[in-house]
Order: structure tokens, then C-alpha cells, then sequence
């Protein structure tokens, strides 16, 4: 660049600039990150609490003996369809197709055709069928979740600023490879850690996705 754009003043007020955008950008950074945690804090606390109440459901159609045992199948097939599916883009819990919805309906239906013939199978049907509205009120809750909160324009303003500050940094830096690699290493390490966010944003993909372990336990608890 010409000498006039290098000059003393001409430095002092980019770096004013920067700084402004260094400030805002930890807090947007700080908010995003906030929001990326609780995003994916909740989805896992619902997929542990779902799994809790279809293993409970399970428990409740064993002590009704025969007349749960059609509803406990539709169950275990809607469980094992979950295991198959849990290398998806959504845990296989909560993954949101037609043939899922359809199983878990099934299971409804079925549960919803028993005919308790005494006061005790009264009570734990009653029960049951509370378990399985939870259980298909946390599958829509956590469908709802899977595409995370962080919107698209929010992430290109944080990456206009971060190159911002980027240039700033270099506006007058000297031209050796020490420089050039700590800004390679530190722009490499920033766009690691927004890539983080978003994934975990988006709790039932990628490297940072909620735990398949839960429709393992269902599964097993289901099935022994």
C-alpha cells in the first residue's frame, strides 16, 4: 500500500475500528455459544427423558400382561427402527420420517384399544397412556429442535467482522512467516470454533451430536 495509508493517524484509527469489532464480536460469539449450549443441553436432557419414559411405558404394558403385549411389539419395533436409524442426521429416537411417526402411531393405537377388565388395569393403563402422550409430546419437541436456533445471517455478520479484524491486524504488519503463520493458525482456530457452535446448534449431527447410548438402553430394556 502507498505510504499516506500507513501513516501514524491512519493506523490509530483502524485500530479503533477493530476494537469496536473485536467488542462486539465476543459478545455476538458469547451469545451464540449460550445459545448453542442450551440448544444442545436441552435436546439431551429430552432424548435421556424420552428414553426414560418408553422404558417406564415398557414396565407399565409388562404388568398388564397380555393385554399390553401387541402395544410392547409396535414399542420394540419403533425401538430397533430407532436403532437402525441412529446413524442419521437425527438421533434414531426422534428421527422425524413417515415410517417412525407410523410405528409410534401404532403403538398409540394399539394402547389405546386395550380394554382394561379391573380396577388395578384401570390404574395402569391410565398411567400408561399418560407415559405414551409424554413420549410422543418429546418426539415432536426434540423433531422441533434438531435444526438448531442460529440463523444463517447472524453467522456472515460474525464472519464480515472476524475478517475485519483480520485485516486490521495486518494493515501494518510486517511481511515474515512468523506473522503469516500466527494469523494462519489463529484464523484456522476461530473458524474451528464457530464450526463448533454450529454443530452444536444442531444437536443430532456431526462430531458433537447428542448421545446414541439412550435408544441402546431402550432397546435393551425393551427387549431382555
Amino acid at each position: 500500500m502507498p505510504d499516506r495509508y500507513r501513516d501514524e493517524d491512519t493506523a490509530t484509527v483502524i485500530r479503533l475500528i477493530a476494537s469496536i469489532f473485536v467488542v462486539m464480536t465476543s459478545l455476538v460469539l458469547g451469545l451464540m455459544i449460550n445459545s448453542a449450549k442450551n440448544t444442545f443441553e436441552l435436546a439431551d436432557r429430552n432424548v435421556h427423558a424420552m428414553a426414560t419414559e418408553t422404558i417406564l411405558l415398557d414396565k407399565m404394558l409388562r404388568r398388564l400382561g397380555d393385554l399390553g403385549d401387541t402395544t410392547r411389539q409396535q414399542l420394540i419395533a419403533y425401538a430397533r427402527y430407532a436403532k437402525a436409524a441412529s446413524g442419521s442426521k437425527s438421533s434414531g429416537l426422534v428421527i422425524g420420517d413417515v415410517h417412525a411417526e407410523m410405528l409410534l402411531d401404532r403403538a398409540g393405537d394399539e394402547l389405546r384399544a386395550i380394554r382394561p377388565s379391573s380396577g388395578e388395569q384401570m390404574v395402569l393403563w391410565q398411567e400408561a397412556m399418560a407415559k405414551f402422550q409424554r413420549i410422543f409430546d418429546l418426539r415432536w419437541k426434540l423433531i422441533e429442535q434438531a435444526d438448531g436456533t442460529i440463523k444463517p445471517a447472524l453467522l456472515f455478520m460474525v464472519v464480515a467482522w472476524l475478517i475485519v479484524i483480520f485485516a486490521s491486524v495486518g494493515f501494518r504488519a510486517p511481511f515474515n512467516m512468523m506473522v503469516m503463520g500466527g494469523i494462519f493458525v489463529s484464523s484456522i482456530l476461530m473458524a474451528t470454533t464457530i464450526y463448533l457452535i454450529i454443530d452444536m446448534d444442531i444437536p443430532f449431527g456431526g462430531p458433537m451430536s447428542v448421545s446414541r447410548e439412550p435408544v441402546d438402553r431402550v432397546l435393551l430394556a425393551l427387549t431382555r
